[in-house]
C-alpha cells in the first residue's frame, strides 16, 4: 500500500477529534487528580490569575468528586504553591508573560472552599506546572495501588496537560476530563484536548467517567 498525504492526514485528524484510548477504568485501582482548584485561580475576582471557565465547572467537578468518593476512588488535590522559597520552582518560570504581576499571595495557597476538599485527602503542594515534579504523588499513588489517575481542575493547558502527559511518561492510565477542566481563554481548550486524545489520554466528559466507575464497581 502506498500512503499518501491525504490518507495520513485523515488519520490523524480522526484521531486528533475522534480518538479513543482503549484501556478500561477501573474503579478499584483508579484515583481522582485535583489539580489547582485553589483561591487564585477559581475565586471570582480575587486575583489576576482568576480563570473565569474553572469558576463555572466547578461545581460539576465537586459532583465527579463525590461520585468518587461513592465508588472508593480516593480523590487527591493539588495547589501551586510557594515551596521552599521558591528554590525548588524551574528558573525560568519567572520569565514568561504569565508571571508578570504585582499581585502576591497573602499567605498560603489553599483549595477554594466551594470544592468541598475534606481534611482526609491529601493535598500536595507544588513548585511547577506538573504535580509529579518534585512532589510525593507517585509514592502517593503507588501505596494506594492506583494505576490510572483521572486528571481534573486548571489550567487544561498548562498544570493539567503537562499533569497528564507526567502520569503517561510514568506508565500511568490517564482519563482526562473534557468539562471538568478549564483554561483562561477558552479557544485553547480543544487543541489540548486534542492532543492528549491522541496520544495521552482517554479524554472523557464527567458524566461517562462517572458511568464507567460505576458499572466497574457493580461488576
Amino acid at each position: 500500500m502506498t500512503y499518501t498525504e491525504e490518507w495520513v492526514t485523515e488519520r490523524a485528524r480522526d484521531a486528533y477529534e475522534q480518538g479513543r484510548a482503549s484501556f478500561g477504568i477501573r474503579s478499584e485501582r483508579t484515583a481522582l487528580l485535583v489539580v489547582d482548584m485553589q483561591d487564585e485561580f477559581v475565586r471570582p475576582g480575587w486575583s489576576p490569575h482568576w480563570v473565569p471557565a474553572a469558576t463555572r465547572m466547578a461545581p460539576r467537578l465537586r459532583r465527579l468528586a463525590e461520585d468518587c468518593r461513592d465508588a472508593s476512588v480516593p480523590v487527591i488535590w493539588t495547589i501551586f504553591d510557594d515551596t521552599h522559597l521558591g528554590l525548588d520552582r524551574p528558573r525560568t518560570l519567572r520569565s514568561f508573560p504569565h508571571a508578570h504581576s504585582d499581585w502576591h499571595r497573602p499567605g498560603p495557597a489553599g483549595v477554594w472552599d466551594a470544592m468541598g476538599r475534606r481534611p482526609d485527602e491529601v493535598l500536595i503542594r507544588k513548585p511547577s506546572y506538573g504535580a509529579f515534579y518534585d512532589t510525593p504523588l507517585d509514592t502517593v499513588l503507588r501505596n494506594l495501588d492506583r494505576d490510572t489517575v483521572i486528571v481534573t481542575g486548571t489550567l487544561t493547558n498548562y498544570c493539567c496537560g503537562t499533569t497528564a502527559r507526567q502520569a503517561y511518561e510514568r506508565g500511568y492510565k490517564v482519563v482526562f476530563g473534557s468539562d471538568v477542566t478549564a483554561t483562561d481563554d477558552e479557544s485553547r481548550q480543544e487543541p489540548e484536548l486534542a492532543v492528549l486524545r491522541k496520544g495521552f489520554a482517554l479524554v472523557l466528559p464527567a458524566e461517562e467517567i462517572t458511568a464507567r466507575l460505576t458499572t466497574t464497581n457493580a461488576a
